[in-house]
């Protein structure tokens, strides 16, 4: 069950998913799975090289990523092309096609576990969250890391929030990024091993974003690697950097010597 089939027609260039339902010795008729609408590939639309077997390149029943040619509402016509799409738009789209089912699996559970119509959920969740985040499941995901602070600020009513955050929670796998540095570190002064050891606490007191950890440990002294664990490469660089600096600052200004290294 779907609540988020679209009426409408696509737009030209638009990229849609399909499935093919016949094929023929001329082309493939397709059922766009967003618009529950048919739609034609022709089969000099299918490869820009020579296609003797359509079904080398598409089977009954495959989902397929095409790209709109031509839309006639009054002849209940849409042309589509698969050799326009490019592997990374194909990818991409798959993708996005993929979430925005998940997302509405999400909000079906919600539905179920707070005895409310699907609809409504859709009009209390669903709409704020594709404004706020252009994406529904973009949302939800950071719901999943974050809690549900993050649906609420966006205006969801604090009940629906939870539940929404909890199925998520449940039900997206939450990827993370690890990156890795190499800290040396020294001190010659009578406390020197004190003073070294307080400066590589102050890597893991960083002020990190939710779910984001930093692991110092030693090697041989003075080298100790630094790992930080985030949602992203970005977010873990941005910890990475601070909690190096916090180290090298601490180990300077207490007499020693501090250098960090990426990698």
């Amino acid at each position: 069950m779907t609540f988020l089939r679209r009426e409408e027609w696509p737009e030209v260039g638009e990229l849609v998913v399909a499935s093919a339902n016949r094929i023929t010795s001329y082309g493939v008729y397709v059922v766009l799975d967003e618009y529950k609408k048919e739609g034609f590939l022709h089969i000099s639309e299918i490869s820009s090289s020579w296609v003797k077997n359509i079904r080398d390149f598409v089977r009954e029943g495959e989902k397929v990523v095409l790209k709109v040619l031509r839309v006639d509402p009054t002849r209940q016509h849409i042309d589509l092309s698969l050799r326009r799409v490019t592997k990374r738009e194909r990818r991409e789209k798959m993708l996005q096609w993929k979430q925005t089912r998940k997302a509405e699996s999400l909000m079906q559970s919600a539905s179920q576990r707070l005895g409310i119509p699907l609809e409504q959920v859709y009009a209390k969740a669903w709409v704020p969250l594709e404004e706020a985040f252009g994406e529904v499941y973009e949302g939800l995901e950071m719901a999943a890391r974050e809690g549900a602070d993050v649906l609420i600020k966006h205006g969801i009513p604090k009940e629906l929030a939870e539940t929404l955050t909890e199925v998520a929670k449940e039900k997206i796998r939450i990827s993370m990024v690890k990156t890795k540095g190499t800290l040396n570190v020294s001190c010659t002064k009578p406390d020197g091993v004190i003073k070294v050891k307080e400066a590589l606490l102050k890597a893991q007191k960083v002020k990190v974003p939710h779910g984001a950890k930093v692991r110092v440990y030693v090697v041989s002294p003075p080298k100790y690697y630094i790992e930080v664990t985030a949602k992203d490469y970005k977010e873990a660089n941005d910890v990475m950097r601070r909690a190096a600096e916090a180290v090298v600052q601490t180990i300077e200004k207490a007499g020693g010597q501090g250098a960090f290294q990426r990698g």
